[in-house]
């Protein structure tokens, strides 16, 4: 295989886990993404619950639509992440779907995109052979002790690969799970679900598990930069033109959270 043939020439698949609140910055997500990744894309699957709206979004966009209760044997239902203040049963169910994306993507990698995150500048995610990691400063101790819990690993990465958007290598994502599944005898998505502190809000993430072990087995096949997002708390309608051309001299990619922080 030539250094040419994995680099931005690689033809990718997107996969955007979405539910309906999303469906305000959805179609800029996918426009941004079929803009700037500079990558040939296969198909764009948007994995949510039985929508009708999204259903006809994915008709507009020419997206494949997944239904989420389809891609692993449990569904949210069987997630209990809550307590009287706070529910992430959602939350870490999208994250196992997430882990999940390598049975529905039909090439080898695949880019898994935020529903509320617009991308604003051209992005590649393979490069001389190797994937991009967009990462940020800060992360959750909670993350790295789970990760020690499912893998054994103890050391990690000076920055976080806690993003909005991360590429994955279906083969490294295959190994990881299998090495989870080997360490604890039960099914990877089984075992995480046994390991999380359930009394903490923030206790997993996917992209800091899989970031952290493509580091640790796979020493030298990435390439770390800065994430450059900008958090906004306004509706997406309002951004003007101007004002994302503005933002872009600063910024890689803009997320519009319901939510107050991205964690």
């Amino acid at each position: 295989m030539t250094t040419h043939s994995v680099t931005g020439r690689t033809k990718i698949d997107v996969i955007i886990p979405a539910i309906d609140k999303d469906l305000a910055t959805l179609p800029h997500v996918i426009d941004g993404i079929r803009k700037y990744v500079k990558h040939p894309i296969g198909h764009i699957f948007i994995i949510s619950p039985d929508s009708p709206r999204i259903k006809s979004l994915c008709l507009r966009k020419k997206c494949k639509f997944v239904h989420e209760n389809s891609v692993l044997p449990i569904t949210k239902k069987h997630i209990h992440y809550r307590n009287h203040k706070w529910d992430r049963s959602g939350w870490l169910f999208q994250q196992l779907l997430k882990l999940s994306a390598d049975k529905i993507s039909t090439q080898r990698y695949f880019l898994v995109m935020d529903a509320d995150t617009v991308l604003i500048r051209p992005h590649t995610f393979l490069e001389n052979g190797k994937t991009v990691f967009y990462t940020r400063s800060r992360s959750h101790q909670a993350y790295f002790n789970v990760h020690t819990k499912l893998l054994g690993q103890k050391t990690f990465a000076a920055r976080s690969f806690v993003n909005h958007y991360m590429l994955f290598d279906s083969r490294k994502l295959r190994h990881l799970k299998q090495e989870i599944e080997a360490r604890s005898g039960i099914a990877w998505y089984k075992t995480i679900l046994r390991k999380i502190d359930k009394t903490y809000k923030f206790s997993f993430s996917e992209f800091e598990t899989y970031g952290n072990f493509v580091r640790a087995r796979y020493p030298g096949t990435s390439v770390i930069r800065r994430n450059l997002n900008k958090e906004i708390r306004t509706d997406i309608r309002t951004l003007t033109p101007a004002m994302r051309s503005t933002l872009s001299v600063k910024f890689r990619s803009l997320s519009f959270h319901v939510r107050r922080t991205y964690y």
